[in-house]
């Protein structure tokens, strides 16, 4: 598949994050295999990136990717991939990287250890799986596909299972150490059995002119940009500049705040609970503010689980107050409720509040360390080194929450009640 870069809004979290906290040859596959294995043993071993994905979000990962050389000297990127050269060719000279116009063709390249990837929604998946086939270790970013593709969210999940290789999704709140002891918290008991949770995104911001800049008004297929690939699996449409480069506002690549959003809320809600595929979905919203886009700008989901266990993921980006606080730029912060209390954040600190107060007191918890984007490309660096699967955003968490949000999607497009079959695994509308 083709690259382009996710929006230059989406970018924005991480780099004000960032300031303040300053196929697939088959001898390709068996060097990386083996460059990752001596990476085993040398923890300070320079790992060599290639970025799939040279615009508003791939180059917020490279600036990223550069503190830590400057700082660490441990990570170096040689490579660079995108379908459009007038992007490509600026990073590349900027980095000194090889350039590549075709993603399998750095894949092939044996001296890249791990990629990131930073291309549209219905893209993600396919170079996922060619990566992992390659022998690269992955960090995705969210979603990790499409909302029509729960197919291939599913082949994805099992590659990455069945592999030795290291996974990690671009959901950076994940960082957050208040979502580890809160799930530490759930497991001892401190709420009871947990029955609802409430999670959201609340924004102002179409993805239109402002948030996707379009590079070149008169570019055209052909060398310099890589219509076909672009495209994908999602219809066969003629050349259009604004899809092209402003794709979030379009369903054929994106789903809106479902997709784009959501999986920042509810990934650590699904993590805390220990949840898997929700048995029904429903959803309401809609194009409210913002009429240019044919994805929605306001979606409102409810999510019950097996466990008996309901989930609201609210939000709109008509407005951005979030009314529980902020736990990363519009992120509503999760609410977890239980039998015996419910838990939630305030500030610096992790806050209990019994549901009977003779029986349970009133408590607080303090964080150990918030969302920190650094962090979050270390640790997914040292688990590459050391061989550990166990990043703070696997490939099984992400399957589930995306499962939820496809299953979300479908359920509005169609004003449907949708389902998970967990015999057959497949959604049912």
């Amino acid at each position: 598949m083709g690259t382009t870069s996710s929006s230059q809004s989406s970018s924005e979290l991480t780099r004000r994050q960032f300031m303040s906290r300053s196929a697939t040859a088959g001898v390709a596959a068996t060097l990386a295999a083996s460059a990752t294995r001596a990476a085993a043993q040398d923890t300070t071993k320079v790992l060599r990136v290639g970025v799939i994905g040279c615009g508003g979000r791939g180059s917020s990962h490279m600036k990223t990717l550069g503190y830590i050389k400057e700082n660490k000297a441990n990570v170096e990127i040689v490579a660079v991939c995108d379908t459009y050269r007038g992007r490509l060719d600026k990073a590349a000279q900027a980095l000194g990287a090889k350039a590549y116009m075709d993603h399998r063709e750095l894949l092939a390249d044996p001296n890249v250890d791990v990629v990131f990837i930073a291309t549209p929604d219905h893209i993600h998946g396919y170079q996922a799986i060619d990566a992992i086939r390659a022998g690269k270790d992955v960090y995705c970013e969210k979603p990790v596909t499409h909302w029509r593709q729960f197919e291939l969210t599913r082949q994805l999940a099992a590659e990455v299972a069945a592999s030795d290789r290291v996974f990690q999704l671009g959901t950076q709140g994940m960082s957050d150490s208040a979502w580890r002891q809160i799930k530490a918290l759930i497991q001892d008991g401190l709420i009871g059995q947990p029955i609802h949770a409430e999670c959201g995104y609340f924004r102002v911001g179409d993805w239109g002119e402002r948030g996707m800049p379009i590079d070149d008004p008169n570019v055209k297929p052909g060398p310099d940009l890589n219509w076909e690939a672009f495209l994908g699996d999602s219809p066969k449409r003629p050349f259009d500049v604004s899809r092209y480069f402003r794709w979030r506002m379009y369903e054929d690549y994106a789903g809106g705040p479902s997709t784009d959003l959501y999986p920042h809320s509810l990934t650590p809600v699904i993590y805390m609970l220990g949840l898997k595929q929700p048995s029904v979905a429903v959803a309401t919203g809609g194009m409210f503010r913002y009429q240019e886009r044919e994805v929605p700008d306001t979606y409102n989901i409810l999510l019950d689980y097996p466990e008996k266990i309901t989930i609201a993921v609210l939000g709109t980006q008509g407005n951005d107050y979030s009314g529980t606080g902020s736990r990363g730029a519009g992120g509503r912060i999760p609410i977890i409720r239980g039998w015996d209390g419910s838990l939630t954040v305030q500030g610096d600190q992790i806050v209990f509040t019994p549901a009977d107060e003779s029986k349970k007191e009133a408590k607080t918890f303090p964080i150990e360390n918030k969302e920190d984007m650094v962090m979050y490309f270390d640790h997914f660096l040292d688990c590459c080194r050391t061989r550990t699967k166990e990043t703070w955003s696997t490939m099984e968490v992400g399957f589930y929450v995306q499962t939820a949000m496809q299953m979300a999607t479908l359920a509005l497009r169609e004003g449907k009640v949708a389902r998970f079959d967990a015999n057959q695994q497949k959604i049912v509308i």
